[in-house]
């Protein structure tokens, strides 16, 4: 059984942003040389995410306005913002998005259903925040 370890960085333009990380995790399982197996993928901050789904971007537009009318970032409004933070919205959407996925690894290539692809979400951005890619297999 083989495994390898990646991380990705980010910092993002904006405050929020999702990004297609799919090339980045495909070369991930590339380098590691596992044809059968497992892919973790996962945000490694309390205030992003990584989560599968379509690259469509209507549906990212769906998804941010949903997040933010239902989530939005007013400091005002949480508890967590009393400590002196503002990003409480920001843990609160990385809860509703996920933290992380596992994609089974066959023949080399990441086990998608159609239209599948990974995204990081960021949701309190504008600094350097990674992600970390760990495959397990043979």
């Amino acid at each position: 059984m083989k495994n390898y370890r990646k991380e990705l960085w980010f910092n993002t333009r904006k405050r929020v942003e999702l990004l297609n990380i799919t090339p980045e995790v495909e070369l991930a399982l590339r380098e590691s040389g596992i044809s059968d197996g497992f892919c973790l993928v996962n945000a490694m901050h309390i205030t992003a995410s990584v989560f599968i789904n379509d690259d469509e971007a209507g549906l990212h537009d769906d998804f941010l306005q949903w997040l933010e009318r239902n989530i939005p970032h007013d400091p005002k409004r949480y508890r967590h913002n009393l400590t002196g933070e503002s990003n409480a919205d920001a843990h609160i959407k990385r809860q509703f998005m996920g933290r992380g996925v596992v994609v089974a690894v066959t023949d080399g290539k990441l086990d998608f259903g159609p239209w599948e692809q990974v995204f990081y979400g960021e949701f309190d951005g504008q600094r350097k925040k990674r992600v970390l890619i760990k495959l397990i297999g043979e």
